[in-house]
């Protein structure tokens, strides 16, 4: 009988357990939610609200500078890599350069966390605009890497 009883109330705590329904995702409070840009087609990219809690991690390969024959100078970012289901969408926030001519740009991907997708990596090769720059020397910094350029 006592045999029994420990693996019994086992199934009895795993059943009840499975009952319960349980919310993992958080929302803030203040209802400031960051503007994060998003690519798209046109002249200007679409922008939508969302959580930081919904930024996810891009793996990003390589990164390629192209400066563009103009004056001033275009700069943009050839960024290559993966993202963690072909679910996930690629979105960026770009600074402004400061006085030292860092950039930083954090690129992440964002996800309806209530779709069902596949678990396989979806590689992914996207060219953004970093903006018009004159005479320098100047560092992109993209998720923690630097990527110096001058021009």
């Amino acid at each position: 009988m006592r045999k029994a009883l420990i693996p019994l109330l086992l199934v009895l705590a795993v059943l009840t357990a499975g009952c319960f329904q349980l919310n993992f995702s958080s929302a803030p409070d203040d209802g400031d939610e960051p503007t994060t840009t998003l690519p798209g087609g046109g002249g200007n990219p679409p922008t939508t609200s969302l959580p930081i809690a919904g930024r996810f991690p891009v793996y990003i390969d390589g990164v390629e500078i192209l400066l563009l024959e103009s004056w001033p100078v275009q700069v943009k970012a050839v960024i290559r890599g993966s993202l963690p289901t072909p679910c996930h969408t690629l979105a960026w926030n770009l600074g402004e350069p400061d006085a030292d001519g860092r950039i930083v740009l954090t690129v992440f991907s964002t996800v309806d966390l209530d779709q069902v997708c596949t678990q396989v990596l979806d590689p992914f090769e996207h060219t953004i605009d970093v903006g018009s720059f004159t005479s320098g020397a100047y560092v992109l910094v993209v998720n923690g890497v630097e990527y110096p350029f001058e021009i």
